[in-house]
């Protein structure tokens, strides 16, 4: 299976810059989008419908905000939104999909950028992420997740950390869920074929960063410990254009 995950920063907007062509290129078997920043009676069907690709969308409450999307061929058993507390669900951050073999789950995580209290309520968020894989995991399946986690997790995940060590998305306690999480088993699939530096999924379009490469790594894809074996290959995607991330995959043998 092949599994894609990527930040459009706008549906609509990705949709003018080529994005079905990305897609139907690509063949992913499921691709998970974050900020959609769109309702679904804002698309016409042929923003849905895809060449034979289905759309699981999670709006936020706040018109062009957030949201996150799913395009799958394989109809999942269940999609479920949400973490299930109103002060996360509102802004439309998760899409979770079962399938007979594993979980796929596409998360937008909140930024921290805002001051102290958004920094909170992002680590809470965090905290909530945490509990609701963690019953997944104890289902048996491989549960993989992905999404623009907005925090670098180590130094060799942006170009200058020594710059941003109090900057929102590479804050000690932001990065020490990170290690928390690792702790637990959950392993970046990125980080197992590709230990190198110099490797981004985010850069500042005001700046440029993207032709001198100075970014950050934000985008992710996390697979249980005790599945590793399932995965094949995991690669980011910087040539793609359309957006200030790149797109980031796997590639499983779910048996």
């Amino acid at each position: 299976m092949k599994l894609l995950s990527w930040n459009i920063n706008g549906y609509r907007a990705a949709l003018k810059k080529g994005f079905a062509g990305f897609l139907l290129k690509e063949q992913p078997d499921i691709i998970g989008l974050q900020e959609m920043k769109v309702m679904r009676e804002q698309l016409s069907p042929e923003d849905i419908s895809l060449d034979g690709y289905k759309l699981a969308l999670n709006s936020a409450e706040r018109k062009g905000y957030s949201g996150v999307g799913v395009f799958y061929r394989e109809e999942p058993l269940a999609v479920e939104t949400g973490l299930g507390e109103r002060r996360f669900d509102c802004e439309g951050r998760l899409l979770q999909l079962e399938y007979p073999g594993f979980w796929f789950v596409n998360c937008y995580f909140p930024q921290g950028g805002r001051g102290l209290e958004r920094v909170r309520y992002k680590l809470e968020f965090y905290d909530s992420f945490l509990e609701r894989i963690e019953k997944l995991r104890a289902t048996g399946r491989p549960v993989i997740f992905c999404g623009d986690v907005n925090t670098a997790h180590k130094p060799v995940d942006l170009s200058h950390p020594e710059n941003n060590a109090g900057t929102s998305g590479f804050l000690p306690e932001e990065r020490a869920w990170m290690d928390k999480l690792e702790a637990l088993g959950w392993v970046d699939t990125f980080r197992v074929y590709h230990p190198e530096p110099l490797q981004y999924t985010w850069w500042d379009y005001k700046t440029r960063a993207r032709t001198r490469n100075i970014g950050w790594r934000l985008d992710y894809f996390f697979i249980n410990k005790e599945k590793i074996s399932a995965v094949r290959d995991a690669y980011t995607m910087p040539s793609v254009m359309g957006s200030d991330h790149c797109p980031v995959g796997v590639e499983l043998e779910i048996k």
